[in-house]
Formats: C-alpha cells, structure tokens, sequence
C-alpha cells in the first residue's frame, strides 16, 4: 500500500511538472488561474484524473487541458445562482436530491420538464456545469448517480445534444465523478438514441448504465428517495426558492429538542419542551444509575476515557481544517449495523481562531439521533467533543447526512442559549463555516464485550433472549461445520482407497508383463 502511494505521488509530480512545463506557457489564457493553483495544491484532484485515465501519464495531462479549456470558457468558477436566470431553477429539470443505496447523491433530470430549443441550450449547460460544481466543492469530489427519469416522455423530449453534454461532463470534464446512470422507463422509440450514448461513453463506462423500470429501479435507488410515480414513498416536490437541497435539521440534543433560528417558539411550545425536558431529565437519571452499575461491573475494562464516549472515537485519525473550526473525523461516523450494536460517535471540534465560535449540528434525519451539543459554542484554542448516537429503535444509514455550521462571535456577545439564537439569526451566510460528514455502517462483527455493554441499557430480558438467539446461530452453524469435516473425512478415505486401488493394478500390470517376458 505505501508503495502504491509513493508511486501514485511520483506520478502526481510527474502531472504536474509537465503540465507547467508543456502546457502552461502556450495556453495560459486559456485556462483559469484559480485552476491552475488548484492543480498544483489538490493532490486528490490530479489523483482523479490519473485514474480516470488509468495512469496513463499523456493521456491524463490531454483531459486537464481539455477540461482547463472547458471550465474558462463555461466561467465554472465563477457560476451562481445570480448569474444564471432564475427560470432555469423554477423549470426543476435538474437538481439534486437524496442518496442511492451506496449512499452517492442523486443527480436527477426529469427529462419530460426539457424542451429542446437552440436559443436555451447555452444556459442549460451551464445549469449543468452550475450543479456539478456546487456539489464537487461542497461534498469534495465524491462521485454522483445520475438519474434519468423518462417517464410520460416522447419524442419532442429528445435532446441528444443535451444528453451527450450531460455525459461529456462525466467522461472528459468531471473525473471518477460517476458510479452509474440510472435511466428510468425510457420509452421504445428512444432506444436508437441510446445506442449513440453508449458510444459516447466508451467501453468503460458502457457497465455504468442501468435501464430500469418501476419493478427493479429499487435495486439501486431505495423507495424513500424515489417519488410515488417510480414505486417509492418521496414526498419530496420541486420548488425554488430555496435552491433545492437535502433539509437538514436540527436533530434531538440529551436535553430535548433545540429549536432552530427561522423556528417561532409560542409560550405554549416553551411550556411543552420545558415538560418534554423534565421527563427526559428522569430518564437521563435512570440512564446515570444503570452506567454506575456498569462502570463497577467494568472496572477491568477503564482504558476508555468515559463510559459514554463511543469506540468510533479512535477512528477519528483524519481531520479536516476548517477557516474556523478543525472537525474530527473529516469525512464519514462510524455507526455499526443492527448486529453490530454500535450506536455512537463522537465528533471532535478544535477552535482555531482568537475568538469564540458558535456551531449547530443538522442532520437529514432528525428523528434518529440524539446529539450533545448540538448547539453551543467553542472557547479560542480549545477542542470540544460532540457525542452523537442513535436512539429509539433506529438503525444509520449510509443516506444519513450531518452538516456541522460555524460561525466567529464578538467577544463581547456572550455564549447562552438566547446570545445563540439570536446571533443565528443575524449572522450573514456569508460568514458562516459549512461542513458535511456522511454516516458509514460498519457490518463485521463487534468484541462481545461491547454488545453486551449496549445491550446493558436494555431490558435484562431482552438480552437472555439475544444470547439465546445467538447461542443457538452458533450450535447451527457448528453442526453445519461438523457435517463439512465429515464429507470432507469421507473424501479423504475414499481417496485413499482409490489410490490403493490405483497402486494395486498398475502393480498387477507389471506383474503380468514381467511373467509373459519370462
């Protein structure tokens, strides 16, 4: 592994000298400078486009000048919501929304809200490349699942001009940006068309493509991420504004549910959460009784800081570096499946500047975790741990998404719940910090002693009857493997016997042979 590193670096080098040394001086002014220094600092960048052209040195540095060239002319970088009008977001034809099963976002385009027309075609590329790179800078590169839904189409929908942009944008412009094309119902009459696609794709990403229908799109799309005219349970309707996009949310901190800045809270939804608060304060008592059982129970085991802290948190090794805040892990929690048992995260935050920064927790699905804190703040200098786990009888999803956000405050504005509030309603967008972190579902197999620490928490019944499940998956599975070494003892001796057999006639052979020549 650390040689296939060294060598993926030599080649990185290798881009890079001789990009700046062929490329550069004849075609400066057609490429973005902002490119140009990106390529020389992103290492995963210029690693993308090494794969995507198998590490084929020449061939890599033609598909970054062929994109360099691309995104000037496309003004990539420069791509807003203001510079592009406003009837392209309002037609919903492209946007992003939920997660296949892989847990890679959705680019969908409904192809029944395109109309083909020449004096547009400019602005809708551009939409294209608008979404491309709003979604490559916010989630740093990780590949899409395209979605064409063809549904209640027909031949004045037909735009392969549009479509080839679509897919030229994946093979020659965006690099190990694509895991696959799902093309939903695509009607009879456009089958020649998609003969020409997959020319345009090429040999390698020809497997990319799935046609599906209602019966089998759940292969690779769930039904919660797919609308009712597809087979799914999405409620989800288009509209802008807002700029369409997964709503995260506020998800529930151990002390009750932390209202959001555009949330109006009335006296009496102040009384209910102070209630809600209340009965949620008995059950963290009873909580605290059953972990001082475990703690003395455990005392073998006090090589972790804290009996609340999860194990993901030794997972936590990457980083990434914020303006404001440094987020540990960089990228993915650490969550086991429903086997595994294990129900906790932590996250790390460092502040890295000379004044306090306030942050929230968001999540696109509320209703499963619990976070502490989810909204507070962090002293200059100082790290804070954040602990996130899984309550009720909820189970993470790779679809499962946080949005951690930050922002500097005055030192003077003061920390407390209502400073908070307050200062997220005014704070500009502009000056607030943006970081994502998905969820990863780990399935192999956890120690037993930490199953048995989560399932302390539970009923004492409820746990017999686990260890008897298991008990009994163990005896099933001991006598499945005493009944293989058995076949595989017959084979041996029926082997043997053969091989005797074996042994003796050839032996007989020669006997013969021997007596005809005396």
């Amino acid at each position: 592994m650390a040689e296939q590193r060294q060598d993926k670096a030599v080649l990185i080098s290798e881009i890079r000298r001789r990009f700046e040394a062929e490329y550069l001086p004849g075609k400066s002014d057609k490429y973005d400078s902002r490119d140009v220094e990106r390529l020389q600092q992103d290492d995963k960048w210029v690693e993308n486009y090494l794969f995507w052209r198998h590490d084929v040195v020449d061939d890599t540095l033609k598909m970054i000048d062929e994109s360099f060239q691309w995104r000037k002319e496309y003004t990539v970088n420069d791509l807003t919501e203001s510079v592009l009008p406003k009837w392209l977001f309002e037609n919903g034809s492209l946007f992003l929304h939920g997660y296949d099963k892989e847990g890679y976002k959705l680019f969908w385009f409904r192809v029944k809200h395109h109309i083909r027309d020449p004096k547009q075609q400019l602005e809708k590329k551009k939409l294209v490349a608008f979404w491309l790179e709003h979604y490559a800078k916010r989630d740093h590169g990780k590949p899409l699942t395209v979605v064409f839904d063809m549904a209640e189409t027909g031949i004045s929908h037909i735009d392969l001009d549009f479509v080839r942009f679509i897919v030229s944008c994946f093979t020659d412009y965006y690099p190990n940006f694509l895991t696959k094309i799902v093309i939903f119902e695509m009607p009879w009459i456009m089958n020649a068309a998609f003969k020409i696609v997959k020319g345009w794709l090429g040999p390698d990403a020809i497997s990319m493509l799935k046609f599906t229908n209602k019966s089998d799109v759940q292969e690779y799309i769930s039904g919660e991420y797919l609308p009712p005219h597809m087979g799914g349970t999405d409620s989800f309707k288009y509209s802008y504004p807002p700029l369409v996009d997964d709503d995260f949310q506020t998800p529930l901190c151990e002390n009750g549910p932390i209202t959001s800045e555009d949330e109006h809270e009335s006296k009496e939804e102040i009384d209910a959460d102070t209630k809600e608060t209340g009965e949620l304060n008995e059950e963290q008592n009873l909580n605290q009784k059953k972990m001082n059982s475990i703690e003395q129970i455990s005392k073998s085991e006090e090589t972790d800081k804290t009996e609340i802290k999860p194990k993901n948190a030794k997972k936590a090794l990457t980083t990434f570096k914020g303006p404001l805040l440094h987020i540990s892990p960089a990228e993915e929690l650490y969550f086991g499946s429903k086997e595994t048992g294990e129900k906790k995260c932590l996250i790390v935050l460092t502040n890295v500047t000379k004044n306090i920064v306030a942050f929230k927790v968001r999540t696109t699905a509320p209703e499963k975790y619990r976070v502490k804190p989810s909204n507070s703040s962090c002293e200059p200098g100082t790290s804070l741990d954040i602990i996130v786990s899984l309550h009720g009888g909820f189970a993470a999803s790779l679809q499962d998404r946080f949005l951690i956000m930050a922002a500097e405050m005055d030192q003077s504005s003061g920390a407390g719940v209502p400073e908070l509030t307050q200062f997220w309603k005014e704070v500009p967008r502009t000056k607030v910090m943006e970081h994502r972190l998905r969820c990863h579902v780990i399935e192999s197999s956890k120690p037993s002693s930490l199953t048995l620490k989560e399932n302390t928490f539970n009923i004492p019944a409820k746990t017999n009857e686990d260890l008897h499940i298991q008990l009994t998956r163990l005896l099933q599975i001991n006598k499945r493997l005493q009944e293989q070494i058995d076949r595989c003892l017959w084979f041996q001796q029926l082997s043997v016997v053969l091989s005797l057999l074996s042994v003796t006639v050839v032996a007989f052979c020669f006997y013969l042979t021997y007596t005809q020549r005396s």
